[in-house]
């Protein structure tokens, strides 16, 4: 097992990914408009991409953002998207990605490390937890489109 830079050819399997999360459909109708996307994002010098990938390829990717935060004087670390594929689960891909994200993070001077996780995704929120995570607090959202 390995982690990397996400890469240009990784697009197909990090959207697979992404889907397996729940994220939305990429269809042949938002394909080139994601696929733009996905490149503007790894080449964002306030983002970095990693994917772990074994004998079978790519099984694992986390985003990683970098944000300011106002009264901070140094960037936030943020992980909107973790996903391991559900076969590769439970053997340190994610402890992979997180110990990565966070050697990251802490070269490039950020104050903190957070994430998002939904409800659902409680073996997740244990490996957090077993990180140094803390669990601090609730976001909420409103969809503004149909």
């Amino acid at each position: 097992m390995r982690v990397r830079p996400a890469g240009t050819d990784d697009f197909d399997r990090v959207t697979e990914l992404l889907e397996e999360l729940g994220r939305a459909l990429v269809t042949d109708a938002t394909h080139d408009q994601v696929h733009a996307l996905y490149l503007r994002h790894l080449e964002d010098d306030r983002a970095s991409h990693l994917v772990v990938e074994d004998d079978d390829g790519v099984i694992a990717f986390c985003s990683l953002h970098f944000r300011d935060r106002l009264n901070y004087p140094t960037p936030d670390a943020w992980i909107p998207d973790l996903i391991v594929t559900e076969s590769a689960r439970r053997r340190g891909a994610a402890r992979a990605l997180l110990e990565e994200a966070e050697r990251i993070a802490r070269e490039r001077g950020c104050w903190q490390l957070t994430l998002e996780s939904g409800y659902p995704r409680a073996l997740a929120h244990k490996l957090y937890a077993s990180t140094g995570m803390t669990d601090a607090g609730k976001y909420f959202k409103k969809t503004l489109t149909s």
